[in-house]
């Protein structure tokens, strides 16, 4: 009778650990954590950063000045597929987010950082390479942004 208590105990510890490991590995697939919003760091099980030598991934934009209120297109592309992403406009003179993103392709959705649609991140783990979106400045002026 002992016996099987510990071996129905042990079964149940094992299901119970590997549901949890489970969900916890797929926790990302539908984009970065509200963690990430403030250095943008990935908070994977086995993540690897990828050096800035060897970075296939880059992002443009048409547009060398904006005003207050412009939508401004913005062009994520890789020579390589990937699943997640978190992109962000900062302030060059504060790294301070700014502006809202209005358009998004699909596999994507917004991120609430510190204001409404501030972040775009991943909405499943889809493979990705090229990702067009349009950013709204802020109404005031800011100064120069980089994306992120």
């Amino acid at each position: 009778m002992e016996d099987g208590r510990r071996a129905h105990t042990a079964v149940v510890g094992w299901a119970c650990t590997t549901l949890w490991l489970v969900s916890y590995a797929a926790a990302f697939s539908q984009g970065a954590s509200l963690s990430a919003c403030t250095d943008m760091m990935p908070r994977h099980l086995r993540v690897q950063l990828h050096s800035s030598n060897n970075n296939y991934v880059t992002v443009h934009t048409n547009m060398s000045f904006y005003f207050p209120g412009d939508k401004v297109p913005v062009t994520v592309r890789s020579t390589r597929d990937y699943m997640g992403f978190m992109l962000q406009a900062r302030k060059v003179s504060n790294n301070e987010i700014a502006g809202t993103f209005i358009f998004l392709p699909p596999g994507s959705k917004l991120l609430t950082c510190f204001e409404d649609g501030d972040t775009v991140t991943h909405s499943d783990k889809s493979l990705k390479r090229n990702l067009s979106f349009i950013w709204k400045a802020p109404d005031q002026p800011i100064g120069d942004i980089k994306f992120l």
